[in-house]
């Protein structure tokens, strides 16, 4: 019989028919589950180790009890977990259910073969399809549960420090039967549900949706599984009509993006390549973001065996990963799932993407992008770039989705962003829909990505997640959605390019400006491991030019950068990770650097140079510095009054006050490691508290130098030696601090008489410029930007540098060259 239905009643209707909250006694979701039965056994032991299979099954277990508490953070619990399913269970499918608040992972038969991870949505193994008489009814797994979260520890927020005495709760354990036929059903019910809601009132296909959703609950008796085909046939109905043609398309794709880089291999490695040794065999020990160097390899098996196993019933499932690092860590420490990856690539499956050793030209979460990469990526035969992490900018909204970018030399790469501003989708229909109505080429490109998977802590694809997008693959009234490849996308993208606008020079993040200079020591670390290495790598050519039987060290080479590119993910680089992680790739810096002497050699210097260094001081304490190419002048508190080259006696310095630190109030909206918000600039206060005087250490011929001390801040100091060389065309600054300010930010400043309204700044392999005004928002939202080794503010004929050899933040505005300390 037909009856007038009211919209918000069938929807709501419709929402508690599902609904896991309201009504599970008798609704459809109450009945996903059948009957339960308890483990057989559970017990365990607990180790403060990562430690391998091998290892952990011949320890001695105790008794553990669902419900139990377990850690503290970063311990390691293994389950050994006693099955016996019912014989009455026939021909049904059996799930093992864990649930805990840890990171979790079934072993069976020595394998790995499921992660299981409450915030990942997957907290059951499947044991059986379909239960045989022939099937082992009785069988032992073991569960590795690492006592830390998809995130870490965070005390009270994501980011915050770990709670080092966190422990996880293992509130479910326990063997159930699934009805598949209720689980499509729900699927389908959800899928329907959003277009009602989601396509809105004024579309036909919305009531569409409603009105059999709404049929479907009629037709449904939750106590009467005969019923259930007749309701699947209505919706089916709604998915078969199909779209026309001019629809956009959908590319989705499999990702679980983890934070992951650091230390590998790493005092071996070290020792090995001093003494000329082989370097494989080393143990690796990787690093990451708000959890320990080691738990990253973990991560990768978890999320990488649920996506083997996915691709094993979905044949159609794609799955990118960017960084060939994670590939390594799997083959040394799970060689058979190593095995099952090399099966899926073959077919096409399990696609390795990015060119590099970390992650570059698939680069979805990281800080901005040098304008130098599109040349990077032509010379290594790379055309095509994607990343969505534009999409944070807190300023201004980037024009485009689908562009062409162009380097510094002219190379330009075909760029492709994400619309639905995410490399970590569900398969929803709102996110489907966002990827269209965001997308801000339409009429250029018809086609876009579509990331999906839990990232960052890792997890990846769900079989959920596939199952929304498969009635979603080209319904009328919806985008098409189809399971898809990067190759097959950027083709289409190609081929549709003739319209498609140009982005010229870098693409700057509008945020995390503060990873610029976040952890200092780690910057300096990794600016000292790439000069090394640069300079061992051309010191062994010159020597293969003088001596043929010389063996240019390639293997050692290559492993020495790889540990040094680990470091340089997106997390351990800029600061934003946790202590561990900090100490960690310290250690190695420090591992690095520490090489042995090949030998000296004397040089004989001259007595006295040509035109040695001069020292004066006033009576006033200022003294002065010259040697007869710049004369510098510097009062009591270490200020720069003056500094001239002496032939044309043309000032630098205006207002006579350069070198002068400031401290600004550092507190962001949230991420704080990461930000530095442009309302700091607001809070300046110069450094004025003298604790030492200037004074004069070296009177002069080589060198000159003069000295002093500040304090900074409540508790911090800064002592700062100012050295003038003979013949030098430039002045040094030694400066060190040590630090022991919160949300503090400490800059120097050198306004000089240089008038020009763009200032250059070095990147890799080459330089752009800077407006040095604020016109637009797009100039005043890089109030704080970064370069390389040095800045300049020049005008014709006359300019000013400033060079440094650990800092990446920095700002010219106006006259004023600033360096973040």
């Amino acid at each position: 019989m037909a009856a007038i239905k009211h919209r918000r009643t069938a929807l709501e209707r419709v929402q508690k028919f599902i609904s896991d909250t309201y009504f599970t006694d008798c609704n459809l979701r109450g009945r996903l589950f059948g009957d339960r039965c308890p483990l057989a056994s559970l017990s365990y032991f607990q180790t403060p180790r990562r430690i391998p299979y091998e290892e952990a099954v011949v320890q001695e277990f105790g008794p553990a009890q669902v419900g139990e508490s377990f850690g503290p953070t970063w311990e390691t619990c293994w389950f050994k977990v006693e099955l016996s399913i019912p014989p009455a269970w026939a021909g049904r499918e059996v799930h093992f259910i864990w649930e805990s608040d840890g990171e979790g992972m079934v072993w069976r038969d020595a394998q790995p073969v499921q992660g299981l991870t409450k915030e990942g949505e997957k907290t059951s193994y499947i044991l059986t399809r379909s239960l045989k008489e022939s099937e082992p009814h009785s069988l032992t797994l073991y569960v590795e549960l690492a006592c830390n979260g998809l995130f870490g520890a965070g005390k009270g927020s994501m980011i915050a420090p770990p709670d080092p005495d966190r422990r996880v709760t293992l509130s479910k354990a326990e063997l159930v039967v699934f009805n598949r036929d209720v689980y499509e059903l729900l699927v389908d019910l959800e899928i329907l549900l959003d277009m009602a809601q989601l396509l809105g009132e004024e579309n036909q296909r919305s009531f569409q949706a409603l009105y059999a959703a709404n049929q479907m609950v009629n037709v449904c008796d939750v106590t009467d599984p005969s019923t259930f085909p007749a309701a699947r046939d209505l919706a089916a109905a709604i998915f078969s009509q199909r779209n026309g043609e001019s629809q956009h398309t959908i590319h989705a794709m499999g990702h679980c993006h983890i934070d992951s880089g650091g230390v590998s291999e790493r005092f071996q490695l070290h020792e090995e390549f001093v003494l000329g040794n082989n370097c494989d065999g080393a143990v690796p020990v990787p690093a990451a973001w708000l959890w320990p160097y080691e738990e990253t390899i973990r991560k990768c098996a978890r999320s990488w065996v649920t996506v083997v196993d996915l691709m094993e019933h979905n044949p159609e499932l794609t799955f990118a990963c960017s960084q060939a690092q994670q590939f390594e860590w799997v083959r040394r420490s799970y060689p058979g799932l190593y095995a099952r990856i090399q099966d899926f690539v073959a077919k096409g499956q399990f696609i390795p993407v990015g060119g590099t050793w970390v992650e570059m030209f698939w680069l979805p979460d990281t800080f901005g992008y040098s304008a130098q990469l599109p040349q990077l990526m032509r010379g290594c035969g790379i055309q095509r770039f994607l990343t969505q992490k534009l999409s944070w900018n807190l300023v201004n909204s980037f024009p485009h989705h689908t562009f062409f970018w162009e380097g510094i030399d002219g190379s330009q790469v075909l760029t492709h962003f994400p619309p639905g501003d995410s490399y970590g989708m569900h398969g929803r229909l709102e996110e489907v829909l966002k990827t269209v109505k965001n997308n801000k080429d339409k009429g250029r490109v018809n086609h876009s990505a579509f990331l999906f998977g839990f990232g960052d802590g890792g997890g990846g694809p769900t079989q959920k997640m596939l199952d929304r997008m498969k009635r979603m693959s080209d319904t009328d009234g919806l985008p098409r959605v189809q399971i898809s490849t990067p190759d097959q996308l950027f083709s289409v993208l190609e081929k549709e390019s003739s319209q498609l606008c140009t982005w010229v020079g870098e693409l700057f993040l509008e945020l995390h400006n503060g990873t610029y200079t976040t952890q200092a020591q780690i910057k300096k670390g990794n600016r000292e491991c790439e000069r090394i290495l640069h300079d061992v790598e051309v010191l062994s050519t010159l020597a293969v030019v003088q001596d043929k039987e010389f063996q240019y060290p390639a293997g050692q080479l290559q492993q020495l950068w790889r540990l040094l590119l680990l470091n340089q993910f997106h997390d351990v680089l800029p600061g934003s990770c946790i202590q561990l992680v900090v100490e960690d790739a310290l250690q190695y810096y420090t591992a690095l650097v520490t090489v042995p002497s090949m030998g000296y050699a004397l040089v004989q210097e001259p007595l006295v140079p040509p035109q040695p260094v001069k020292v004066y001081k006033g009576e006033d304490g200022f003294i002065t510095m010259e040697n007869g190419v710049i004369s510098v002048c510097v009062d009591t508190m270490g200020h720069l009054i003056s500094l001239q080259l002496m032939d044309s006696e043309r000032e630098s310095i205006a207002n006579g006050c350069a070198n002068q630190f400031a401290l600004f109030d550092d507190v962001p909206l949230y991420w704080d490691a990461w930000d530095v918000m442009d309302y700091h600039l607001e809070t300046r206060k110069p450094v004025t508290t003298v604790l030492k005087p200037l004074e004069v250490i070296l009177a002069g011929g080589l060198r000159g130098s003069v000295r002093f001390s500040l304090k900074v801040g409540k508790s911090s100091t800064l002592t700062q030696e100012i050295i003038l060389d003979a013949m030098c065309p430039y002045l040094r600054f030694q400066t060190q601090v040590e630090w022991k300010e919160a949300h503090k930010f400490l800059k120097v400043e050198f306004p000089v008489t240089v008038r020009s309204t763009n200032a250059t700044y070095e990147i890799q392999f080459g330089h752009l410029q800077r407006p040095t005004h604020w016109n637009t928002s797009w100039d005043w939202a890089r109030f704080e930007v970064w370069a390389h080794k040095w800045l300049d503010l020049s005008e014709h004929g006359f300019g000013v540098a400033l060079l440094n050899n650990c800092k990446y933040g920095a700002s010219v505005h106006k006259n004023i060259l600033s360096l973040s300390l």
